[in-house]
């Protein structure tokens, strides 16, 4: 597809990613390359000394807690921020010196969605898709398209003032894809839905990155999105890549299998279960996680039954069950803490109406 270039009013084809520019060096085809990039604010830094590098045509899933330098780095990589250090290009284009080009290659939905509350839908993506330089006929069709995605009914001729958050989040990510870019940044863009509408995001990335061969570069806390979507999935913990894989092969990493348990603590609490199960051969660690233990063990189909008869004899046993590693138990493993996503509304989906949704 060719494409253009707005400001001086040429075309520019797409790199060649994977031959000259873009390339990863052994002939496969790179879409995201990123070399000791980093950012401070004012001497704190948020981002230090990250390598990339994301094929093209894959699902990156960019997976950390709040604060940990997720959307400081899609923010670099989208040329909304200046790198402090190192280096980027993205769909073959140096973020800070072709940074116009980088723009018109990529499609990006933040957290916070800039859209006018004055203006309808239509409106908006009409006017997003004239100024990627598409003609009429091209954005009615790239709408066309886009209906299921955006999917808020007659609401789409209404102002965005009107709209839910779950429905300007569909709104934005409409917008991001109006000119069919070949990347696409996701920052977290399901904080905040409901089940539904976050089962539809996901969905529709599916779709794009199957049928459009598009690379999608995403963040997010939750850990199943992360495991649901993405082919690699790199871990940040305070501004640095601690982990990165397919999700599968990390969760061996993280070794050990858990065996949950939900015990009635009411009179001797937590400690003395703790303590009993601790001393059991083949268990790794003990943690207490929203009223239950978690029970980290070498071999779990061996230790469960053990961990059944220790803990019966201190306190009531209501179930047990037994799972194969988690995301949140490598990064458990990795840093020492475990992710806790942001499970609040947004502000603008907490105060408007849900108008027009399906």
């Amino acid at each position: 597809m060719r494409r253009t270039e707005l400001e001086h009013n040429v075309e520019v084809e797409p790199p060649a990613i994977g031959a000259e520019r873009g390339g990863d060096g052994h002939g496969r085809p790179v879409a995201i390359v990123a070399d000791g990039l980093a950012r401070s604010f004012d001497g704190v830094t948020a981002v230090a000394a990250l390598d990339l590098e994301i094929r093209r045509g894959e699902i990156y899933g960019f997976l950390g807690p709040n604060g940990a330098g997720k959307s400081t780095t899609v923010r670099m990589l989208c040329t909304l921020l200046y790198p402090t250090g190192g280096r980027a290009s993205v769909a073959g284009f140096d973020v800070a010196t072709e940074a116009e080009l980088v723009r018109l290659h990529i499609g990006v939905a933040l957290q916070d969605a800039a859209l006018d509350p004055k203006q309808t839908g239509l409106e908006l993506l009409r006017l997003q898709g004239r100024l990627y330089g598409l003609t009429r006929p091209e954005v009615e069709g790239r709408l066309r398209d886009l209906e299921q995605l955006i999917d808020i009914g007659d609401a789409i001729a209404r102002p965005i003032s009107t709209y839910s958050g779950g429905m300007r989040r569909r709104l934005d990510l409409a917008a991001a894809l109006i000119h069919n870019p070949e990347v696409l940044f996701l920052d977290e863009p399901t904080t905040g839905l409901d089940p539904v509408s976050r089962a539809r995001i996901w969905e529709e990335v599916r779709r794009l990155n199957r049928e459009l061969d598009m690379t999608i570069f995403l963040t997010t806390q939750y850990l199943e999105e992360a495991d649901e979507l993405a082919d690699r999935v790199g871990i940040i913990n305070e501004g640095r890549l601690v982990a990165e894989g397919p999700p599968e092969e990390l969760k061996r990493t993280g070794g050990n299998d858990v065996i949950v348990a939900d015990v009635d603590v009411a009179e001797n609490g937590f400690g003395h279960a703790v303590e009993v199960v601790s001393r059991l051969p083949g268990i790794r660690s003990v943690d207490i996680r929203d009223h239950q233990l978690c029970i980290s063990a070498d071999d779990g189909a061996a230790a469960i039954g053990p961990v059944a008869v220790a803990l019966n004899s201190v306190t009531p046993v209501r179930y047990l069950t037994l799972r194969t590693p988690t995301l949140d138990d490598v990064f458990l493993e990795l840093t020492g803490n475990r992710i806790e996503p942001t499970a609040e509304l947004s502000e603008s989906s907490a105060r408007q109406p849900s108008r027009g949704s399906r």
